[in-house]
């Protein structure tokens, strides 16, 4: 959990602090980012601060399903929220924080037209004043800090100026002072969500241009970042970079993440190690009556890379699925990476 709440509150520039969570984070993705995908995470990085799919304030409201589920091992763990209702969200932000949440955030840069449908993602954007009402609602109710994730722009509002004065409505009207950047603008007509990831250009300056402008707050750059030297080389700009996809598709980048970009004494994490250290979790979930696959879907990429990745995908994907699968497919399947080191 945040141990320090003048670390993110902090009124300087705090661009050297490591002891901020959100130094390093991952994106909240979804389908992906589940709670399974979380423990995994956790296992290989102590330090990263760890982002739930975006929660619709409907579905914690209305919906049958337990949406805030997460393991006491994921700390530090971000809620995100989508909504545009600042009861609704005041209302969900208070339970998120009972429940133990260390950070609640707005998600105000999905750009698919499901969300806009519900009013919110990224075409909140369009309307600082009510994001700002949002931010405020939930922050007279929760002690936890309430940040907000939002794009450079949307549509043909993509100007610097439009950007500034987003955050500076967002600033003055709710106290918020941390903000997660997606260096890209949004389209939120004509795109698909996948092609809102690709196609609008990276803009990476302008996001370094905005801690210049607003040292103040705290900063997170997100977008297209693959890599922990490219890491280093943002946080010589900013505070903190989110990574979203290739995190996922090679987790193993967050084995060295504590090492390099926290605390130089912490070790690189072995990574068959941690698929061994998932056994535990697995064999509980299991009992409970979850399925090998929805585990296993997510530590395919571990040994990217790595002789016998191959096989251990293969092994992975044909049996995960297959009625009473269980720990011995994944063992077969890292016997087949082990016998190869």
């Amino acid at each position: 959990m945040y141990e320090n709440k003048e670390i993110v509150n902090n009124k300087e520039a705090n661009i050297s602090n490591k002891l901020w969570p959100g130094r390093f984070s991952v994106a909240p993705m979804l389908d992906w980012t589940d709670r399974h995908c979380r423990y995994f995470h956790r296992l290989l990085s102590q330090q990263t601060l760890l982002y739930t799919e975006m929660v619709t304030t409907g579905a914690i409201i209305h919906g049958k399903g337990n949406y805030l589920a997460y393991s006491e091992e994921e700390h530090p763990v971000a809620l995100q929220l989508g909504g545009s209702d600042p009861q609704a969200l005041a209302h969900c932000a208070k339970i998120a924080q009972e429940r133990g949440y260390d950070e609640i955030n707005l998600n105000v840069g999905c750009p698919s037209d499901r969300v806009q449908n519900g009013r919110f993602g990224a075409c909140l954007m369009g309307d600082a004043k009510l994001v700002a009402d949002c931010v405020k609602a939930m922050q007279d109710v929760v002690s936890v800090p309430v940040t907000v994730k939002t794009r450079i722009g949307i549509d043909e509002q993509d100007s610097y100026e439009f950007l500034c004065d987003f955050i500076d409505t967002v600033m003055h009207h709710s106290g918020c002072n941390i903000f997660t950047i997606h260096a890209r603008k949004a389209w939120l007509s004509g795109l698909s969500p996948k092609e809102n990831r690709e196609i609008p250009p990276l803009d990476y300056p302008r996001v370094y241009q905005l801690k210049k402008d607003f040292p103040q707050l705290t900063i997170a750059i997100n977008g297209g970042i693959k890599s922990l030297e490219e890491a280093k080389l943002h946080l010589q700009h900013v505070d903190g970079v989110m990574v979203g996809r290739e995190v996922y598709q090679n987790p193993a980048i967050l084995a060295q993440v504590d090492h390099e970009l926290f605390d130089a004494s912490m070790p690189v994490v072995d990574t068959v190690a941690v698929v061994r250290a998932l056994y535990p979790y697995i064999a509980q979930e299991l009992s409970q009556g979850t399925y090998l696959g929805h585990i296993t879907r997510h530590i395919l990429g571990i040994f990217q890379g790595i002789p016998g990745a191959r096989q251990w995908r293969r092994h992975l994907s044909e049996n995960a699925h297959k009625p009473g699968a269980d720990i011995s497919v994944v063992e077969q399947a890292l016997a087949m990476v082990t016998e190869r080191m």
